[in-house]
């Protein structure tokens, strides 16, 4: 059973950058591929990015390629989510997820993940 604790919301203005991390604990965190989803108000959850057990490989949501990084440090069992040039439409809470099934690949579907962070919010102000 893993826990995830996500931090570094708030609210900034259009153009600002924000770091997320994720912490994570109570799993084998560096065989555990993760993910950024996010959820706006009065919306779906979404993808927004995702990188394999080893840091090796990642992906991304078309409306944040080029502005977001996602990245991992095993050593520290955290996963971050580096978000540039934020735009209003980036608002929303935004949680990580781990996937606690054996995988090597990259997973956009939240049904591949298996334990999920409670969020942290993102308010980007024009």
């Amino acid at each position: 059973q893993m826990h995830l604790e996500e931090s570094g919301g708030g609210s900034v203005q259009a153009g600002d950058s924000l770091r997320l991390s994720c912490l994570t604990s109570g799993g084998t965190f560096s065989r555990s591929a993760m993910g950024w989803f996010r959820q706006a108000p009065g919306k779906e959850r979404e993808f927004v990015a995702a990188i394999t057990y080893s840091g090796g490989r990642t992906n991304y949501v078309d409306s944040v390629k080029g502005r977001f990084t996602i990245s991992r440090d095993n050593a520290l069992n955290t996963v971050y989510l580096q978000m540039n040039g934020l735009k209003p439409e980036d608002t929303a809470v935004y949680s990580c997820a781990a996937r606690g099934r054996t995988g090597w690949g990259l997973y956009m579907d939240r049904a591949e993940y298996d334990y999920w962070g409670q969020g942290t919010r993102v308010t980007v102000s024009s």
